[in-house]
């Protein structure tokens, strides 16, 4: 018998790697984060409404979500997965017990249960899966890549909707920009939208050599295009909180390059809008009615102030626990001043004439403030400023790495969601979208190494 048939034949793990075929090791790169992008770009198909809604308002992102956490907690029990730091247990922790304690103190418990699942699964369950799934830099940019393709996609539907007459009403015309949400979420398409935005510039602005050649051009084209449904959403928090976000990636990229973008953003603006005229009464109107509480064709405004009002009395009855999860709605008439509205007139994009209750201040400070007290705020909202903190020194310290456009993404999300929080609270099929923002900023904050990707490249 000769030694070469005496000796076993045993492939090594390079050798079986090395025989795979190289679309077969795309398939398998890809296959970790699928359940994150499944999430996000399964808000591309139109949403259910009316007979053809599921119970409860679930929506097909909701069961991608409960997907990826399966995925997640599947992997983790195979040993898999990212680590989590005990600053993470923390951020997470956290709010999961506070939850817990308003839901426990609410005067109907039961009541209180489904929204103490919902706040569960946006604050805690998907941002952690989306931590723990991401592996590296290339990861994460696939995922900005899927928000950006998701807002591209809403936002032309918006655009034809805005230039057909097809969109929601918005002063006695179906010209409102509102993607395949319809006329009862006419925040999910503006909050798609800000998101793909927000990545854009950040890619566009903080590409590298390392990073995939051709996209920095292609960023900033995406971030280009998305300005237009944008400003045709007419949402005011969404302008408000895309502004501040992308003059903090801005600033993060360089303050003289800062400086000189927004000279020329500014400068643009007068030519488009106060030469041409392109947009302005309608524009101009929708930013004045923002201070404005008293004109009779903008009584939105004038009804979430009042909102913000019920919320503020019911924390002062509670301030500790607040009046328990989705409790608001049954305790809005008893603490509202008598000049709010019964409800909000919706109509075009394919519904009828509705009249929908407000149930929520839009304001999810407030918001959590009424329902949870002072124990779940604090939770919730030092767990974003402690990813905000530590997101920003990451960058600072990443400036030569090549995950720098990571950094800024990371860091622009959760300063627009900060900020657009003012304004809108959760609810409506984007809100799972809202969970998967909070869980990249996560991850930049609280990975070990998110330019790992990077630099097994570069080696």
């Amino acid at each position: 018998m000769s030694a070469e048939s005496a000796t076993p034949r045993v492939l090594s793990r390079p050798a079986v790697r090395g025989r795979l075929s190289p679309a077969h090791l795309r398939r398998l790169r890809w296959t970790p984060v699928a359940p994150v992008l499944a999430t996000v770009l399964v808000l591309c198909a139109p949403v259910p409404t009316g007979d053809a809604a599921a119970p409860g308002g679930v929506t097909f992102a909701d069961g991608a979500s409960v997907l990826l956490v399966t995925w997640c907690g599947v992997r983790l029990l195979r040993g898999r997965g990212g680590p989590l730091t005990p600053l993470g247990a923390l951020v997470f922790g956290a709010p999961t017990v506070a939850f817990a304690v308003a839901t426990a103190a609410s005067a109907d418990p039961s009541a209180s249960l489904p929204g103490f699942l919902r706040s569960l699964q946006i604050f805690v369950l998907v941002p952690l899966a989306v931590l723990l799934v991401l592996r590296d830099a290339r990861d994460f940019r696939l995922l900005c890549g899927a928000l950006v393709v998701l807002a591209l996609v809403q936002g032309g539907v918006g655009v034809v909707q805005n230039v057909t007459g097809t969109g929601a009403s918005f002063g006695g015309r179906t010209i409102r920009a509102v993607g395949t949400f319809g006329p009862l979420d006419v925040m999910g398409m503006a909050t798609v939208v800000a998101y793909g935005l927000v990545a854009a510039v950040a890619l566009g602005l903080g590409a590298r050599d390392r990073t995939p050649r051709g996209l920095r051009p292609a960023a900033l084209c995406a971030a280009a295009a998305l300005v237009v449904p944008l400003i045709l959403s007419y949402s005011r928090g969404a302008w408000i909180a895309s502004a501040a976000a992308c003059t903090v990636v801005l600033f993060l990229s360089g303050a003289r390059r800062a400086v000189v973008v927004l000279a020329a953003l500014t400068a643009g603006a007068v030519v488009v809008i106060g030469g041409f005229g392109v947009g302005s009464a309608q524009v101009g109107e929708r930013f004045a009615s923002i201070t404005d509480v008293s004109s009779a064709p903008d009584r939105s405004v004038d009804d979430r102030y009042s909102l913000w009002s019920a919320a503020a009395a019911m924390w002062r009855d509670e301030p500790a626990t607040g009046v328990g999860p989705k409790n608001f709605a049954s305790h809005r008439d008893s603490h509202a001043p008598l000049g709010l509205s019964s409800g909000s007139d919706t109509e075009g994009a394919g519904q009828d004439f509705r009249r929908e209750p407000l149930l929520s201040p839009h304001n999810m400070y407030l918001l959590l403030l009424s329902e949870q007290g002072l124990v779940g705020t604090t939770a919730v909202a030092g767990g974003w400023v402690a990813l905000l903190v530590v997101g920003v020194r990451r960058h600072r310290e990443a400036r030569s790495a090549g995950a720098r456009d990571c950094g800024l993404a990371a860091v622009g999300l959760l300063v627009w969601q900060t900020v657009d929080f003012l304004y809108a609270d959760i609810g409506g099929p984007s809100t799972v979208l809202t969970a998967v923002a909070l869980g990249m900023a996560a991850w930049w904050a609280l990975h070990p190494s998110p330019a790992a990707g990077d630099e097994a490249a570069a080696r």
